[in-house]
This record gives structure tokens, sequence and C-alpha cells, in this order.
């Protein structure tokens, strides 16, 4: 199925929630260097999370970064907030100024090829709050980006997120969309994925 196209500041779903797409956020080189920078600095994790009752790995790598005690809890398992960085920071500001929100935490995944992925799920954890605004960052190699309706599932939208683009999920997105990143034999190239979240 062919990614559609979007406007910027157009909400992509239908109904019930809002997902705004800025595709140039930042510029290519402020990707490129952003990119080189959190593959080489970011503390990445490879850990097991919990699925349908059993450990399995995460078939990609994250790290946790916000301010103290911002703790996040996902799948089984507790991530602590390492502290921003200063690079970590420019991003975040630069999305606050985007979206015009306020960020304190961040879930950062390295999807090291198209192998790598993220299964259907909403981002509706208590410590979100029951309206989270989520600003989610790109770098790197471009990937499909799935959002489906949670009760049907044949209304289907698909985004390509592209080196240096911001997604923005605010409303009721959470609880009436989830959203996916499957995997591609199309993509070999690296890509690390920024969710700012604000943890309550």
């Amino acid at each position: 199925m062919q990614a559609m196209l979007f406007n910027d500041n157009e909400n992509i779903l239908p109904f019930n929630g809002e997902v705004l797409f800025f595709p140039n956020a930042f510029s290519a080189q402020e990707s490129d260097d952003l990119l080189k920078y959190l593959i080489e600095f970011i503390e990445w994790k490879h850990e097991a999370i919990k699925m349908f009752g059993r450990q399995v790995m995460q078939p990609r790598l994250t790290a946790w970064y916000g301010d103290e005690g911002k703790s996040y809890t996902y799948s089984g398992i507790t991530m602590q907030p390492k502290p921003f960085t200063q690079h970590l920071l420019t991003i975040k500001e630069r999305a606050e100024c985007l979206t015009g929100a306020s960020f304190n935490s961040a879930l950062l995944n390295y999807y090291r090829d198209g192998n790598d992925s993220m299964g259907w799920h909403r981002d509706n954890e208590k410590e979100l709050g029951i309206n989270p605004v989520i600003a989610s960052v790109s770098f790197g190699g471009t990937r499909k980006f799935q959002l489906r309706n949670y009760k049907d599932k044949s209304i289907l939208r698909n985004i390509m997120l592209s080196h240096g683009s911001l997604l923005l999920m605010r409303g009721e997105a959470q609880h009436y969309w989830e959203h996916q990143l499957p995997k591609t034999k199309a993509v070999n190239g690296k890509r690390i994925n920024i969710t700012f979240r604000t943890i309550k």
C-alpha cells in the first residue's frame, strides 16, 4: 500500500485525535550531524520485554533520557532516565518550538536496519496522562509508519518518516489509534527515532 501525501500541519487522522507531520523540522546538515552523534554517544541497550506471557528481545536498541525521577514502564520493563545531553536538549527545544508543547522525557529507538521494527501498540501508559502529547523525531533512513483505528482496523494511514522529520500525536489519538513501524526489506540504512513525552 502506498504512503499518503499530507500537507504540513494537516491532520492525518480522519477523526478522534490529531496527528501532524513536519517533514523538514531539521535541515539535512543538522540531521546528518545529529544522527552521527546519536549512534556514537547514546547509551543504547538491547533489552527483553514481556509479550504474551514470555520474554523476548526487542527488535531494536533503546534508551531513556529525561528529567530526574521520570521513570517509564512498558511491556514489563521499567526504564530509569539518564540526564538529557546537550544535543538531546537541542532536539527537544526544536520539537517544543514546532509543537507548542513541553516535554520532560524521551524514548530513543535505534533501528539498525529494515529487520528492526516496532509492533502495533498505543502509547497509553498511565504515566503519560489521559491525552498524551508525543513528538516523534526521525533521523536516518526513511521508514513507513502506520496508524490504524483501534476498533476498525481497515482504517489505515501510512506515512513515510524521513530524515529530519517530526510527527506530532495529540488529543485522543492514543485512545482510538494504534501505530507501528513494520519490518521492511526495502531499507538497509540505520534510523533513530526519538519520541518526546511528558511523564506526569
